[in-house]
């Protein structure tokens, strides 16, 4: 029998690691409101996130958190890939022609997609939230409950993503003015300027 208590302990912790103001969730928000991809790409980040739980239930946070070297590569690919959307995002808020009618130009689903994936796998706090916190901290469960912990915890990752993805729909009246994609734009850039200088002072730290 599954204990509710493990599954929902892993629910709010899973939770609680996920909604906060991140690479993922920044590019899903900004998805939704353009109505693109938004299932594919929901799917996807819920699904690796899942995929990530359950490595670090299986025992791979133990490896993982020994691995200093994996953590440091994965830092640098991050940190290259999040300073060059933040670029980006600038470059959209500050030239005047990257907004049309109000709507920015969707990816192409092939784009979203590689985007979404890089996003996922070349930020070390996700390996760090998943495998390793939620990972180590699965020990306290045995047999069933162990499962009912990993599965609340990916729970929680689907039904933020989706909730994010779909959810974000509801501020569309605010964003029909081009002034608010630029706002948005901008906050989209700070956030992965930070966090690429994050993943940069981590590495020359560790």
């Amino acid at each position: 029998m599954f204990s509710i208590s493990a599954a929902l302990s892993g629910l709010f912790l899973g939770a609680s690691l996920i909604i906060a103001i991140g690479a993922q969730n920044a590019f899903i928000l900004r998805q939704g409101l353009l109505r693109s991809h938004v299932f594919i790409l929901c799917l996807i980040c819920a699904l690796s996130d899942a995929l990530l739980i359950a490595a670090g239930v299986a025992g791979l946070g133990t490896l993982v958190s020994q691995s200093p070297t994996l953590i440091t590569v994965v830092s640098l690919g991050g940190m290259l890939f999040l300073g060059t959307y933040s670029f980006m995002a600038f470059r959209r808020a500050l030239h005047p022609g990257a907004i049309e009618a109000g709507t920015p130009e969707p990816l192409g689903l092939k784009a979203a997609v590689a985007t979404c994936l890089a996003f996922t796998f070349l930020n070390p706090h996700v390996y760090l939230d998943t495998v390793v916190l939620l990972g180590s901290l699965s020990a306290a469960y045995h047999g069933a409950d162990r499962l009912a912990y990993g599965l609340g915890a990916a729970a929680a990752s689907f039904i933020w993503f989706f909730g994010l993805g779909y959810g974000a729909r509801l501020l569309q009246p605010v964003f029909a003015k081009p002034a608010a994609w630029r706002v948005l734009d901008v906050l989209i850039g700070i956030v992965m300027a930070l966090l690429a200088i994050s993943l940069g002072a981590r590495v020359l730290t560790s």
